[in-house]
């Protein structure tokens, strides 16, 4: 296939592609695969919580990429502006993760996208046990709540600004 943006090659991954393939038949045979949740999501997305697994809050297990399409990879945004200052204050975890996910919006929107297509979303916080629960509620009011992505979120001791209290990246996935 060639990218008409490039004229190169495009180049699959083929151990990837053929990991999803075989988890989801593997799923499939086992016969704990369920329906896709309802979604409004694009149809080339499929998000599911399979049978067998505890059902979470705000993300799923699964998400599947069928198709032709765009995979875009997106930088850990930060809780800081577009003038690089920290929103709400060095201690302000809720400005701080509002601003990431309106950085997020931003980055999405560059590439004619928008929370919809976000596949997977990983979170990096300073301090899991008090952040947790104000994040979910700031990612609820971005995300789609019929089809969220699949999402990994871990403590770390600090990260690159020292005033930043969380760091998120997202993957998304756009129709051909």
């Amino acid at each position: 296939m060639i990218d008409p943006s490039t004229s190169f090659p495009i180049q699959w991954d083929a151990s990837r592609r053929n990991f999803l393939a075989g988890a989801v038949t593997t799923a499939s045979v086992a016969g704990i695969a369920s329906a896709a949740l309802a979604q409004t999501a694009p149809a080339h997305l499929r998000f599911m919580n399979p049978a067998g697994i505890a059902t979470p809050h705000g993300y799923s297990h699964v998400v599947e990429v069928t198709g032709p399409g765009r995979t875009v990879y997106i930088a850990g945004q930060l809780g800081f502006d577009a003038g690089g200052k920290v929103a709400g204050g060095p201690d302000d975890f809720r400005a701080q993760a509002a601003q990431v996910f309106e950085n997020l919006k931003i980055a999405l929107a560059a590439v004619g996208a928008d929370f919809r297509h976000v596949v997977k979303l990983n979170s990096y916080l300073i301090d899991i046990a008090a952040h947790i629960p104000i994040l979910r509620e700031v990612r609820d009011g971005y995300i789609s709540k019929e089809s969220p992505p699949a999402s990994t979120t871990i403590q770390i001791s600090k990260l690159a600004r020292p005033d930043a209290l969380l760091e998120i990246e997202a993957v998304a996935v756009l129709g051909g």
